[in-house]
């Protein structure tokens, strides 16, 4: 399995999570092995400059706080876009580290159907509608090598648009949108033919008092013999054991015997997060 992120360049530099999961990327238990990131750069995030957006000459240089590859890559040129990708894909599978793709666009129209990026990017989109689209500069460059003939290309079009435009007739026959065809459920039975959800009956989750003392007794023991542990801690073991013979608890050895009693049934738990390791929660 390879994972592959696909971004937009004002929201690889400049949404949080980006920097976090880069941090995450070769953590033990947390690392993917190398996520391939793709980012789309079409030089503009929504309405808003690069210059106006963040303070970094590439929208890109946030990778560089793992030191992963950057491949900047024009993007008019498919042959040097396939290229970089068999690179970047090279490249994770034999270091099993991040690696990006920059793909250096523009966008053609506005970011939907009500903005006209004339407004507020007026030379930029002066610049942009006298580009040759990427698709005609392409098909221009195969014809004149040889490599297709006019009719090859046309009849390849063709098919795409008859592909599209028979989807689109079909979807106008489509009178319901049944949500349950879009989830991808993991509880098959959980939902009815209807998709609304069955009654929901919970077994029960109580266990013996003697479970619980004996999860209580191993959670204030110390497990190797003749291990010298740190004196505040034996403190806190040794209230804990006096807890559970007193049967009381805090929320700390709840939280052990609700982990504990899930355990015993042979259900792995894995804790992860600020302080866990300690047990400080």
């Amino acid at each position: 399995v390879m994972s592959i992120l696909l971004h937009g360049d004002a929201a690889f530099a400049g949404q949080g999570v980006v920097y976090e999961t880069f941090h995450l990327s070769d953590l033990p238990s947390y690392t993917t092995n190398g996520t391939i990131h793709v980012v789309v750069n079409n030089q503009i995030g929504f309405t808003t400059d690069p210059r106006m957006a963040r303070s970094s000459p590439y929208p890109t240089d946030v990778a560089r706080v793992v030191n992963a590859p950057i491949f900047h890559v024009n993007a008019d040129d498919p042959e040097a876009v396939m290229y970089v990708c068999s690179v970047a894909a090279e490249w994770r599978n034999t270091f099993n580290k991040d690696v990006v793709v920059d793909l250096v666009c523009y966008r053609r129209r506005g970011h939907n159907e009500m903005d006209e990026p004339m407004f507020t990017q007026p030379l930029m989109y002066k610049q942009i509608h006298k580009q040759v689209p990427v698709l005609k500069k392409y098909a221009d460059k195969l014809i004149a090598d040889g490599t297709v003939t006019l009719q090859e290309f046309e009849e390849e079009i063709a098919k795409y648009d008859r592909i599209c435009e028979e989807a689109y007739t079909r979807s106008k026959d489509n009178k319901i949108l049944h949500i349950k065809h879009w989830l991808d459920s993991p509880w098959p039975g959980f939902f009815t033919v209807d998709g609304e959800p069955k009654s929901m009956s919970c077994p029960p989750t109580g266990i013996s008092e003697e479970l619980l003392t004996h999860i209580g007794n191993v959670a204030s023991s110390v497990p190797v013999k003749d291990f010298k542990i740190h004196s505040g801690l034996s403190r806190i073991l040794k209230a804990r054991s006096e807890m559970t013979k007193n049967r009381v608890v805090d929320w700390a050895l709840a939280e052990y015997m609700a982990f504990g009693s899930v355990l015993k049934e042979g259900i792995h738990v894995r804790l992860s997060g600020q302080d866990v390791e300690r047990g400080t929660f």
